[in-house]
């Protein structure tokens, strides 16, 4: 749990510890295999399923386009990151949507 929270830190110094430890627990399984545990801002069908799944789906966003934005954001402010981590950018998108406290 601390490597998830270590790297979130490193784009937002005062991540939410509860916020990071619930994203974990809402990834699951999905965590155990790298494929999975990464994000690929350069694959179109992820960053849909990100839009569909965690934007619009867990936090009920209706504007696909917001949604799209954020996403891009995230992807601008991670591009550094060869491994963009899912915790990391499932975070990243819910601060930038304001629902942190919706988790």
């Amino acid at each position: 749990m601390a490597d998830y929270l270590a790297d979130v830190r490193k784009y937002d110094a005062t991540a939410d510890e509860g916020a990071v430890n619930k994203i974990v627990k809402h990834l699951g399984i999905a965590l155990r295999n790298r494929d999975s545990s990464l994000v690929s801002c350069s694959d179109q069908s992820e960053l849909d399923r990100v839009r569909e799944k965690w934007c619009m789906k867990k936090f009920g966003e209706t504007d696909a386009a917001k949604c799209d934005s954020v996403i891009e954001k995230v992807c601008q402010s991670m591009s550094g990151d060869n491994s963009k981590s899912r915790v990391t950018f499932y975070y990243l998108v819910a601060k930038h949507l304001g629902k942190l406290s919706a988790l």
